[in-house]
């Protein structure tokens, strides 16, 4: 098929890129499985689904060409394909879904060939050895009952419908769905480490077990040659070092990223290739403070929570995946927090070449962290998550959980961030984002203090942080009653603040937001800058993020429509946030 015909038509991972693949978006058969009945009714052996559907888009969305909002706990997906044998020959097939929410059967031809929880992370099977000449079936089951309390699900409403800072579902796959061919002796993935100190890089491969084959990393920089690496594999790892010629940094706004051409040869003399690229950054947290780089920089970031009014969780185009970043940084923020969802590597690719820093954050609204199981739905996504992410220079930190309440299990967030420091050393974390940190159990379970607060009064704002600044601590979520922490805490990052109500759609009782929403244009321009400012000259406070980028749905306190459409002149923004912060040099 034409790759202009097939929606999402890019490969998904730029990061990991090999050129024998095949994009399965597109034209699926589909069955909605509203009474779970669907094995039993042979939907695995059946020549046919009964519909269809447009992938990588979820049932939900217009796209999809099914918009079905209501809820549906199991859906079955079919597509037949034919493979050639210059795809398969003396080599591996592999499937490869980008994301598919949430718990995921895949069959070959009749026979499964593994299952994966989770509805916001990529994974694979190696189908190689269920495949049969000429035309292949591939059969997926999807049961999401994100009700049950078990399984995390971001901001998708719990209710038939959304409402307040809840939207629209998403079940079954909403990423892309492809082949990879790969020879038997292969890269399986690699790990990154930087030190900018040394100008080296350290690149730590798993492959297959495959001791002799030698792994080859040379680096470009603007097409130039670089560096260049050899090492042989030894029980499934190989570890080598890169000193460019030239050490050229990335950093806030300045997206240096070297390319990285890796190259497994077997015994037998066949090579595995992969395409990649790394960005020579470090990063770290001290005192409340982010260093990039061994300078202090302060966080003026946007909350970005990946919504699209046609595609729901997936973007209708890749463009419009930079574009998000384009009009954050045209509003003069350098950075997200991705809020409540796992976003897709195409997006941080983007992210990486803007120099667009971001915090990686799962989707845990959803799951009952005051159950002693509910690791079980939450920890196996986490650290896939971590583990793929971790190359990317543009995730600054990590944060597992957003405002979680004073009945979760302190172990269960303790161990979080404890595994999530094992996982990835090299960058900060936060146990939970706003309400109930554990460091105020115990000390020592976040790299910084964070805090959110939607007061809408500038004058209260201001005098709240002023109190911090004389080292007083803050006792209440300020504004949000409903929520009250019990725990004092000085925060030096105000991670989530403002949210007021600007509807410019006529939203049905004016939409949602926080607070009492600005009476005029200028009201809601003076009430940004008072609050914001009251931030930036506070030399206790290292970083703010302002609630929030785009609407979504009926939550109108965006700085730009549902549609991407700016609701007032950028410009004003970007001169509040140029402003050189308190804390910096």
């Amino acid at each position: 098929m034409d790759n202009l015909k097939i929606p999402r038509a890019e490969h998904p991972n730029p990061q990991f890129e090999r050129k024998n693949w095949i994009n399965l978006n597109g034209e699926w058969e589909f069955e909605r499985d509203r009474e779970e009945k669907g094995l039993e009714n042979g939907f695995i052996e059946n020549a046919h689904l009964a519909e269809k559907i447009t992938v990588p888009f979820c049932m939900e969305s217009k796209l999809s060409g099914i918009e079905d909002t209501d809820f549906c706990e199991c859906v079955w997906y079919k597509k037949a394909i034919t493979l050639y044998p210059d795809f398969t020959e003396n080599r591996r097939v592999v499937l490869h879904i980008g994301a598919c929410d949430f718990l995921s059967e895949v069959y070959i031809n009749g026979k499964s060939v593994g299952t994966h929880a989770g509805g916001f992370v990529s994974f694979s099977f190696d189908i190689t050895d269920s495949l049969c000449d000429g035309e292949n079936i591939i059969t997926i089951r999807v049961t999401d009952r994100r009700r049950s309390g078990n399984q995390p699900s971001g901001k998708q409403s719990f209710d038939r419908y959304s409402s307040g800072c809840s939207y629209t579902r998403t079940t079954g796959i909403w990423q892309t769905v492809w082949l990879e061919s790969i020879p038997r002796e292969h890269i399986i993935g690699v790990r990154y480490y930087p030190n900018i100190y040394d100008g080296t890089l350290t690149v730590v491969a798993q492959t297959t077990v495959c001791d002799g084959a030698v792994l080859r990393a040379e680096a470009f920089f603007d097409g130039k040659s670089e560096a260049v690496a050899e090492s042989a594999s030894c029980g499934g790892s190989c570890t080598l070092v890169l000193k460019p010629k030239h050490l050229h940094l990335w950093d806030v706004g300045c997206p240096n990223l070297y390319d990285l051409h890796l190259t497994l040869t077997g015994k037998d003399g066949e090579a595995d290739s992969v395409q990649s690229y790394f960005g020579m950054r470090n990063v770290c947290a001290k005192d409340g403070v982010l260093y990039i780089n061994g300078r202090k920089v302060f966080q003026r970031l946007v909350l970005d929570q990946g919504f699209y009014p046609d595609g729901i969780y997936t973007a209708p185009d890749e463009t419009e995946l930079e574009k998000d970043i384009l009009r954050s940084l045209d509003m003069g923020f350098n950075g997200a927090r991705l809020h409540q969802k796992i976003f897709e590597p195409r997006f941080l690719y983007y992210c990486d070449k803007h120099g667009y820093i971001v915090w990686g954050e799962h989707g845990d609204w959803g799951l009952d962290t005051s159950r002693n199981e509910a690791w079980k739905g939450f920890i196996p996504e986490w650290t896939e998550a971590v583990c793929r992410d971790f190359n990317h220079p543009a995730i600054i930190g990590w944060c597992p959980l957003n405002e979680v309440g004073s009945n979760r299990q302190f172990e269960f967030v303790r161990y979080l961030y404890e595994l999530t420091k094992s996982l990835d050393p090299t960058r900060p974390a936060i146990d939970v984002s706003g309400f109930h940190h554990i460091s105020g159990d115990t000390s020592g379970y976040t790299d910084f203090v964070d805090w959110h607060d939607y007061d809408q009064d500038i004058d209260s704002f201001r005098a709240r942080y002023e109190s911090v600044r004389d080292g007083n601590d803050l006792v209440c979520m300020a504004g949000m009653e409903w929520s009250m922490s019990e725990m004092p805490i000085r925060p030096t990052f105000i991670s989530e603040y403002g949210g007021a109500r600007w509807d410019t759609s006529n939203t049905p009782n004016d939409g949602w937001g926080y607070g009492n929403g600005p009476k005029t244009p200028e009201e809601f321009m003076q009430r940004f800058k008072g609050l914001t400012e009251s931030l930036l000259n506070n030399p206790y406070i290292s970083g703010l993020c302002y609630t929030q980028l785009t609407d979504v749905e009926q939550e109108v306190n965006g700085l730009y429509t549902y549609d991407r459409v700016p609701k007032f002149d950028p410009s004003f923004f970007r001169e509040v946030l140029s402003q050189k912060a308190a804390i910096e040099d």
